[in-house]
């Protein structure tokens, strides 16, 4: 890639046409649990911009500009009650359209609420996430539930970490399946099994395969992609394969075990830090994971392993807690917790990576094709005014899912899962032998 292309790729402040075409979807801003009615407001850093996010008293959510329209004080310390937040300052309150509904420190005739409107955003709920719309109005789209949450009643559970790195070095990692083979290695633990299982401690797949094959779909809505592996048992007769599903463009499906599917949201806060979620939720066939257990699993604990303000307590001043002692015992990596070892190589490679020095290899298919895709989709915004995965056809995501299992190798992978455009979705998210 060229400087030029790295900045299409990666910049999603102001004008950037990233950033624009992020503005034209639906982006999380925090997760539905940490507000609370008439609860403390949160920070939610944005496509560089500040914004207070809090419950109202009839539980309204509301996505506001954090400085008040007045003097530009902070409304995180406000006070949230009767229907609105209140700036400290001198007591101005807005609602959750922010429409001013009092202005404490003006005479009666001289204020006038419908001269002043704070800025604000429209904001959804679904699958655990509060989701904000920062485009231009005129182009809001209908809002639609997120793929890892296809059913109203579907039960996710999050871990939520700020990430020091560009967004796209991130999502770059979550559609890379052959890395998982090497970095995770002592976390996905090949084993006679016949499809990916999860347990306590690691997840058993049905392969020691590191080097897959490639194949790729390209979509209206990004691309999905098939990681075809030799299994352990019937090697002559059947492949293993994993597919990963790229939904533009914050979204990644990772292939599913017997107990929860797996999905990775981005909400980048600026050019150089990105909020990053791993979810987990139940399927028709799985039972899914408790939101405690989930993120003591993956060691990003709420005040045990990431702060109040979701930084990482494991981070690159303390080498990520990287026991070497742990290595020569056999553990590859020294680093507790998959999405750990993940964040230690993304933030490795600086803030904004220079791709441009890269010696790309075979295994790097689905990341070349993102960012072909993606840096396109850059230059159609600045050109046309139009976002991939908002233009016609587009295909619900509610009917987007990833697949893994052991198949026969007569099995066409186009039909396992559910998001292809050229072939039907007709098999269940996992199969065996």
């Amino acid at each position: 890639m060229t400087p030029e292309e790295n900045d299409l790729l990666c910049r999603v402040e102001g004008d950037a046409p990233m950033g624009q075409i992020m503005r034209r979807h639906w982006v999380a801003a925090c997760l539905s649990e940490e507000l609370t009615a008439d609860g403390k407001p949160i920070r939610a850093r944005v496509l560089g911009e500040d914004l207070v996010v809090f419950r109202d008293s009839k539980g309204r959510v509301g996505v506001l500009d954090e400085y008040c329209s007045h003097r530009r004080a902070s409304l995180v310390y406000g006070r949230n009650e009767e229907c609105g937040l209140r700036c400290l300052y001198h007591g101005w309150k807005f609602d959750v359209e922010g429409n001013v509904v009092d202005m404490a420190s003006e005479p009666v005739d001289k204020a006038d609420p419908c001269r002043v409107k704070q800025k604000s955003y429209p904001a959804r709920e679904a699958g655990g996430f509060v989701w904000t719309y920062m485009g231009p109005p005129e182009e809001m789209p209908v809002f639609e539930a997120p793929a890892f949450a296809p059913t109203p009643d579907a039960r996710v559970s999050a871990t939520k970490v700020r990430v020091r790195c560009n967004w796209a070095q991130i999502l770059e990692g979550q559609i890379d399946s052959a890395h998982s083979s090497s970095l995770h290695s002592s976390d996905m633990v090949p084993a006679q099994v016949d499809g990916a299982q999860a347990t306590d401690v690691n997840w058993l797949r049905p392969s020691t395969d590191k080097a897959p094959r490639f194949q790729i779909e390209r979509t209206s809505y990004g691309f999905r992609y098939a990681a075809i592996r030799r299994p352990i048992m019937n090697e002559a007769t059947h492949d293993y394969i994993r597919t990963t599903v790229y939904v533009a463009p914050f979204t990644a499906l990772i292939p599913p075990n017997n107990v929860h599917n797996v999905a990775t949201l981005l909400t980048p806060e600026d050019d150089e830090t990105t909020m990053f979620y791993f979810i987990a939720w139940n399927g028709p066939d799985k039972p899914g994971v408790p939101p405690d257990v989930w993120r003591k699993f993956n060691r990003l604990e709420w005040g045990v392993d990431v702060d109040q303000n979701f930084d990482n307590l494991r981070n690159r001043a303390n080498d990520y807690g990287q026991d070497r002692v742990l290595m020569k015992e056999g553990n590859f990596t020294g680093i507790a917790g998959i999405p750990n070892q993940d964040i230690a190589m993304w933030e490795s490679m600086g803030k904004i990576g220079k791709r441009s020095s890269e010696r790309m290899g075979a295994s790097d298919v689905a990341v070349g094709a993102f960012r072909r895709l993606m840096v396109d989709a850059a230059r159609t915004m600045k050109e046309t005014g139009k976002a991939i995965g908002t233009q016609a056809p587009r295909i619900p995501h509610a009917s987007i899912s990833s697949f893994e299992g052991v198949v026969p190798k007569t099995t066409n992978w186009r039909s396992l899962g559910g998001g292809s455009e050229t072939a039907p979705a007709r098999a269940p998210q996992s199969v065996t032998a």
